[in-house]
């Protein structure tokens, strides 16, 4: 799996249009996983329970995983919503999100090709405009060297993107590091040979964040 990738850097992201009278309503937020998906999805049929239809989509995973997807076309003719917002999602350089396009009906038929550019259209919109961030995976890292490595060692932090979260000094140096998580391994033998293994390095599992 991606290590890192763009998800949505807020709970709640919304734009809205007029398409032939038709009131589209699309919603976004972060979904890490299928029940935050499904609770967001809840809670926007709640706010806009007069609505004709809340169709919605969500992708839980990294961009392009189809692991766990869902989608509804909530009462719009089969294959005109759901589907087509979600393969705008999958398509997207995005990964952990839930979508919600709500309708509210102006009077005039959209047909089902209308319908189906109306809901990617309304996707896409949003994702033109959605705030995202990095997602990164951290892990710490305890190490334990010799005095005379330190300076060369806090040479190497930056390049390998490691941050000191703990710092001790008794009979040798101790330190315990954060970093992400693909790079745990390259500093871990780019430190073995800096000191020809005399250098001690643990991965701290359980404390990961």
């Amino acid at each position: 799996m991606t290590a890192r990738y763009s998800i949505p850097d807020s709970s709640f992201h919304r734009v809205e249009e007029m398409i032939k009278k038709s009131r589209f309503i699309t919603t976004m937020a972060h979904a890490p996983s299928v029940e935050a998906a499904r609770e967001f999805i809840d809670r926007i049929r709640a706010e806009h329970p007069d609505a004709t239809h809340n169709c919605w989509a969500f992708q839980a995973g990294p961009p392009g995983s189809t692991a766990h997807v869902g989608m509804s076309d909530d009462g719009e003719p089969h294959g005109t919503a759901g589907r087509p917002m979600l393969n705008v999602l999958l398509h997207a350089p995005v990964g952990e999100i839930a979508c919600v396009v709500t309708r509210y009906f102006g009077g005039i038929k959209l047909g089902t090709g209308g319908l189906v550019r109306a809901y990617a259209g309304m996707v896409k919109v949003g994702l033109d405009t959605l705030p995202v961030r990095e997602r990164i995976v951290p892990v710490q890292m305890e190490v334990v060297l010799d005095y005379s490595a330190i300076t060369l060692f806090k040479r190497l932090l930056p390049e390998y993107e490691a941050v000191v979260l703990e710092e001790a000094f008794t009979v040798d140096a101790r330190y315990v590091l954060e970093m992400p998580e693909e790079r745990a391994e390259g500093l871990r033998l780019a430190l073995e040979e800096m000191t020809n293994g005399t250098v001690l390095v643990e991965l701290l599992q359980e404390e990961r964040a």
